[in-house]
């Protein structure tokens, strides 16, 4: 437990120079590490992965295998900017695997959330063995897993009472085969972001809005079905639109919609209409410890509910939630 721990002697990394200084150790640990066999990287394009990335990439070059894995559960569009970013804009070794009906099929009828976050971190690891067994001298899995990560997930195995695990942490089979890179484990985001700017990333990759690992599968919120999963993303994607056209996609660390598995009562085109809710989320926080409430203005709130009502299939509410961390946790899942 104590490897996992981040040192007392370990600054925080505020500047430009404090951050290029770790990047220099990180890059001689990582050669030492790894010498010259390869790096098998899941690359979701959030800011964690795609720092650990570029990391990776300074430090060993085309040893680094980048693996972009479509489950199902990504945001509107971001499959498709992820390939052009890495692939065109940093000249990525990148494979794309679409394992969306794989994903999905598991998640089946599974409501419980540390059961789904177990599944999907599981099924990810025997994505990357099945691309690792097409490719030779694999020896590394390179993971985006930060400190805030960590202390959750031993908390929860310390107290016996889980805040949640971690897909990256409490979700990896006992018998993996790759040994694990972690250049980010005990940094806060905060910290990734400054390292981020000074490997070079664009402005808009390093302060992207954050993405839990298990993606959409942890904001649908109880058993999957794909009707649902389509209505939270195209709700979410207006949210996210809302956001740019009127500002607050700068000033808000974290902002996205989840939709619960329940139905209610409401009226469409004169007639009674059972649909779900769509609850916006909207949080402030440095380190992802702790959170606060973004207040959103009445009139973005009224025009991002009469978007989704009118334009989402399903959705017939739409909830504002006003709770920070603690008691609620950033994700509802």
């Amino acid at each position: 437990m104590d490897q996992m721990i981040r040192p007392e002697t370990m600054k925080r990394i505020t500047t430009p120079a404090l951050a290029q200084s770790f990047i220099d150790e990180q890059i001689a640990e990582i050669r030492a590490q790894v010498g010259d066999k390869k790096v098998l990287l899941a690359l979701s394009g959030g800011v964690d992965s795609s720092v650990v990335a570029a990391l990776l990439i300074k430090a060993i070059g085309k040893q680094l295998v980048c693996v972009h894995v479509n489950h199902g559960l990504m945001r509107k569009g971001e499959s498709e900017d992820v390939i052009r970013v890495f692939r065109e804009g940093l000249d990525a070794n990148l494979i794309y695997v679409d394992a969306t009906d794989r994903f999905l099929a598991l998640l089946a009828g599974v409501s419980d959330p540390e059961k789904k976050r177990k599944i999907i971190g599981g099924e990810f690891i025997k994505v990357f063995d099945e691309e690792a067994a097409k490719l030779s001298g694999i020896e590394f899995l390179a993971q985006g897993t930060i400190y805030p990560d960590i202390l959750e997930s031993i908390k929860a195995k310390e107290s016996g009472k889980p805040v949640k695990s971690h897909h990256n942490v409490g979700g990896l089979p006992e018998d993996m085969k790759m040994a694990l890179v972690e250049p980010l484990k005990f940094l806060y985001k905060d910290e990734v972001r400054v390292v981020g700017e000074a490997l070079g990333l664009p402005h808009g990759m390093v302060y992207r809005q954050p993405f839990p690992g298990p993606g959409l599968g942890v904001r649908c919120l109880g058993a999957i079905t794909r009707d649902r999963l389509h209505a939270l993303r195209e709700a979410d994607a207006i949210l996210r639109e809302e956001f740019d056209n009127c500002g607050l996609a700068q000033s808000v660390w974290q902002y996205f919609i989840s939709v619960p598995d329940m139905k209610s009562v409401g009226v469409k085109n004169g007639a009674r209409y059972e649909g779900w809710p769509a609850i916006i989320r909207a949080v402030n926080t440095v380190d992802a410890m702790e959170a606060t409430i973004e207040e959103i203005p009445y009139p973005v709130l009224h025009k991002i509910t009469q978007r989704i009502t009118t334009e989402v299939p399903g959705i017939n509410r739409v909830l504002y939630d006003l709770t920070p961390k603690p008691t609620g946790t950033i994700e509802w899942e």
